[in-house]
């Protein structure tokens, strides 16, 4: 019998449109655990691997959070948005049929692997003033955040087909997927925004080894 208060990792799928909060509710009502908790934020648009944590596990968390991480996706480039991705509206459209994949690859290589500096998207969990950024942002207010170093461990251009570049990531923690799409973007003089983001991995953790939502709640039921 599994002891959900006792302590549990599980990993779960998150779904499109879904909040992380939102995986941690559900798994909260679903096992009755008293103590549930996420080893690292996944945006809503965002798909993949969320490590959740019960009972005496959520103790560990940090242990999971610091641990390296990849993910799959794709930029668009020649367009941009306020949020980075795709929740707000594209704008400030530029000509991109000048970029070849070999202007994408030196690029890529000589400022966005090993320790690179990176500013958090406006739209994110960042703490400013007491207040999460993407609160402030969504009424308008400044939002003024510092730059941080991020470790991009390996960063792989899986297919090239403008406007759309395929990218698998392996970084470290606190890394924003969308800041490297909006930074690659200014870089390339035409702009680009995150249209695409999985998290495939965690650590030792993988995709290939989480429930989605519907089979985490069959699983629970029949316990019972």
């Amino acid at each position: 019998m599994i002891d959900f208060n006792a302590g549990q990792t599980i990993c779960i799928d998150k779904p499109a449109t879904w909040s992380s909060f939102h995986v941690v509710k559900k798994v909260r009502f679903l096992t009755k655990a008293k103590k549930v908790g996420h080893a690292g934020t996944l945006d809503p648009l965002a798909t993949g691997l969320l490590v959740i944590c019960t009972g005496k596990h959520t103790k560990i968390i940090n242990t999971y959070q610091g641990q390296e991480k990849e993910y799959t996706g794709k930029f668009k480039l020649g367009v941009t948005t306020a949020s980075y991705d795709s929740e707000e509206p594209e704008e400030n459209p530029k000509p991109y049929d000048h970029i070849t994949l070999k202007a994408v690859e030196e690029c890529v290589k000589s400022a966005f692997t090993g320790v690179i500096l990176q500013k958090p998207p406006i739209f994110s969990a960042v703490k400013v003033g007491g207040e999460r950024a993407y609160s402030k942002a969504r009424k308008g207010e400044e939002v003024i955040i510092q730059p941080k170093e991020v470790t991009i461990h390996t960063f792989e251009i899986t297919s090239f087909e403008p406007p759309f570049i395929a990218f698998k990531i392996v970084c470290g923690k606190g890394t924003y997927i969308r800041s490297i799409a909006r930074d690659l973007g200014v870089a390339l003089g035409c702009g680009a925004y995150m249209s695409e983001l999985r998290r495939t991995r965690i650590g030792e953790f993988k995709i290939e080894d989480a429930y989605t939502i519907e089979t985490f709640e069959e699983m629970v039921k029949a316990l019972k």
